[in-house]
């Protein structure tokens, strides 16, 4: 007997309506242009509500199928059945108006081995944009087949660089054992601190704690380099939870700088990299669209600092010059969009620690990678300073850049990038008298 559509919640329903003409665009599909970026709104940073999912398992026993959303990082509001061995999946943000980043994070098993079909649908004016990742551990991650997946809802009129389709119906092959399915490679705030935990151990390196969440969690920092030096970086990721492929890149990049090589050794002598790798772990490990536990967008918060995340790193920020008496040289900040992009700073803006050196790193970096060709959309305005570049640069003089990685860059070509990217780096700084 099929199960009929449940009534939903209070909250789902409210969420539902509020969503309504709230969204803001931004949507994928292949072949197409390449993304142009998009510019950085001011919006009100207060606190607002977020709705929260309810954690259970979704059980449906004529079929003997169970779906949980019981792990950090997940995200499934509410499963129906629509047919034998059919289920509409409702994924829905934490709150509105917000980027079209609909991330979704779900486990599902079977009493017997058989395949199922399961449909993403989001609310009426959100669209599709991660196509699915599968793991049998949550661990190893691997995109699920094409053949195994139906885009619904495609408009043919929208040739842009963001046109996805309205959903999607996956074919999935279910067991006792459960199989993980997700809109990235999950990396919740575990995963994220034993990564950091790791690279500490085998680099003999200092991990801080430089402030908390909303929510209470650890705003955890890594120490690499000579923590007396004068001379200092900052890095940054994962201000919007689901921007993995940005966080692998800071992975690269950080893991090169530790690296035994000899120029890694000769950086770490004079210079200290401070990196933050894991900026809103409530947004990641509630399986936030966006948002931290106060409702907004950090990379919005650069100005008003409404948010303990944010507050966090400019107090350490201004913590840290004081005692040191030294300067930030440079800042980065991790981020995902539809395809690579470089946000500098346009080359007119010279008030820094050291003017030239963003443009003069990104011209080493194209020289580096053969072939490749740099996708760089400079910003023309300094204030209002609501994204963290513009922070950076404004108040403590450091060059500063948004360094996006694609939704679908290669797992192989996001490592070169954040490799190259330091390495290229390291010599430039080496290499000046500063």
């Amino acid at each position: 007997m099929i199960r009929p559509v449940k009534k939903l919640g209070t909250s789902l329903l409210f969420l539902t309506l509020l969503l309504a003409g709230s969204f803001q665009f931004v949507l994928s599909q292949d072949p197409r242009p390449v993304f142009q970026g998009s510019p950085s709104v001011q919006v009100d940073t207060a606190s607002r509500p977020v709705a929260r999912q309810e954690k259970r398992e979704f059980s449906f026993e004529a079929d003997q199928v169970y779906f949980s959303n019981q792990f950090d990082g997940a995200r499934l509001t509410e499963v129906v059945r629509t047919a034998e061995n059919a289920y509409t999946i409702t994924i829905t943000p934490e709150n509105a108006p917000i980027n079209m980043s609909p991330w979704y994070a779900f486990k599902v098993r079977s009493q017997n081995k058989k395949d199922i079909f399961v449909t993403l649908e989001y609310p009426e004016f959100a669209r599709h944009r991660y196509s699915p990742q599968i793991s049998k551990d949550g661990q190893k991650w691997k995109p699920l087949e094409s053949d195994r997946i139906e885009e619904i809802g495609n408009d043919p009129n929208d040739k842009s660089a963001t046109a996805r389709p309205k959903s999607i119906k996956m074919r999935l092959s279910t067991g006792m054992k459960p199989i993980w399915i997700s809109a990235q490679e999950l990396q919740n705030s575990t995963q994220v601190f034993a990564w950091m935990n790791k690279l500490a151990r085998k680099k003999g390196l200092k991990i801080e704690d430089i402030g908390k969440s909303t929510e209470g969690r650890p705003l955890r920092m890594l120490t690499i380099g000579n923590p007396k030096a004068k001379k200092m970086i900052l890095v940054i990721s994962r201000q919007h939870p689901p921007e993995v492929t940005g966080y692998f890149a800071m992975q690269a990049f950080v893991e090169r700088i530790a690296f035994k090589s000899k120029p890694s050794k000769e950086f770490r002598k004079d210079w200290v990299m401070y990196v933050v790798p894991l900026m809103n772990p409530d947004g990641v490990d509630n399986g936030h669209w966006r948002h931290n536990m106060g409702g907004v967008d950090l990379n919005r918060d650069w100005s008003a600092f409404n948010q303990p995340e944010t507050t966090a790193v400019r107090e350490f920020l201004k913590r840290r010059e004081a005692e040191s008496g030294g300067k930030f040289y440079f800042g980065i900040d991790f981020h995902s969009t539809w395809d690579d992009i470089y946000y500098p700073m346009e080359k007119k803006f010279i008030d820094s620690n050291m003017p030239g050196l963003t443009w003069n790193w990104l011209d080493a970096i194209k020289r580096s990678i053969p072939k490749y060709e740099p996708n760089i959309r400079p910003n023309d305005k300094l204030e209002p300073t609501i994204v963290s570049r513009n922070y950076f640069m404004k108040a403590h003089r450091m060059e500063a850049i948004v360094f996006e990685i694609g939704d679908n860059t290669s797992r192989d070509f996001i490592e070169k990038k954040g490799r190259v990217g330091a390495e290229e780096l390291m010599k430039l700084l080496l290499a000046d008298p500063k």
